[in-house]
């Protein structure tokens, strides 16, 4: 089990590169990824988006990606001959004007003019530097996941020790349940010999009511359910990405307890219906943690 929260740090330094990933990420329904990086990387966001949902599945991720270049780059000269041409043109014109003055314009004179010779770096994808991106972003991606991990270990063993206790109460209700039928019987009948004093009681009556409430109060289904619930719930968190199944899951349990609670005539089993809500909702609330 994965929690959504979490922080991944990777770094390569090789070569005259030094580059930094940094990962972190919140809760979120949706795998959302933001990414932040030099320019030099936009060419990449994609292939580093990918590379990011290899590894997660839900939550939103800051990626910040920084770099320093340290390498001696091959370069490449584009001369402008047109400004050559241009510049060459002048100078003789020049001579031609001041035959007096010496004439030391040379090419390496004319190779001095910026706006003639430029100086460019070797176009084409930088491989090295798109290697050290993918090292150092699987680096914190595993960082990552190893913090994530562990918090998720925590939160299983969180909401595994609540199941136990949603176990206990359902238990409790088992146990209360087929007495609710039986008191109700015995106050219907209480009520009439208070009322009809001295009356005889229709028994045969007092029956038929109390067999339409014990079946208008029956919750053997709920209880059955909540039982298969638990199991349910137990075997997923020994799973890896469960937080779509659990938060279903969880709706199913708050379900059964809701109707157990609008079935209810008994105090016993209300009060025990609405801890078993209690509950539930704690363990809710831990699963919006979990990927």
């Amino acid at each position: 089990m994965f929690s959504m929260t979490g922080y991944g740090k990777g770094e390569y330094k090789q070569g005259g590169i030094e580059l930094t990933a940094e990962i972190k990420t919140v809760n979120n329904r949706y795998l959302d990824v933001s990414v932040k990086s030099p320019k030099i990387f936009n060419p990449q966001e994609d292939a580093i988006r990918s590379l990011v949902r290899e590894k997660l599945s839900r939550g939103h991720a800051d990626l910040f990606i920084s770099f320093v270049d340290k390498r001696e780059k091959a370069k490449e000269f584009y001369v402008d001959e047109s400004a050559a041409k241009g510049y060459v043109n002048a100078a003789n014109r020049l001579a031609a004007l001041f035959p007096q003055l010496p004439n030391d314009f040379t090419v390496c004179s004319l190779m001095k003019s910026a706006d003639v010779v430029r100086q460019e770096e070797v176009p084409g994808e930088d491989e090295e530097l798109v290697a050290a991106l993918k090292s150092a972003l699987s680096d914190a991606l595993d960082r990552l996941n190893a913090m994530r991990e562990k918090e998720g270990e925590k939160l299983a063993a969180d909401m595994l020790s609540r199941m136990n206790e949603i176990e206990r109460l359902v238990g409790t209700i088992r146990e209360r349940a087929p007495l609710v039928a039986e008191n109700y019987r015995a106050k219907m009948c209480e009520r009439m010999k208070e009322v009809l004093a001295g009356v005889e009681i229709d028994e045969a009556r007092i029956l038929s009511e109390v067999a339409v409430f014990a079946d208008k109060s029956n919750i053997d289904e709920e209880l059955t359910r909540l039982g298969s619930h638990i199991a349910q719930f137990r075997a997923i968190c020994r799973e890896q990405r469960v937080g779509r199944k659990l938060d279903f899951l969880v709706q199913e349990f708050n379900r059964e307890a809701n109707t157990i609670c609008s079935k209810s005539n008994d105090i016993a089993v209300t009060n025990a219906a609405l801890a078993l809500k209690n509950e539930i909702e704690k363990v809710r609330e831990q699963v919006q943690n979990v990927e």
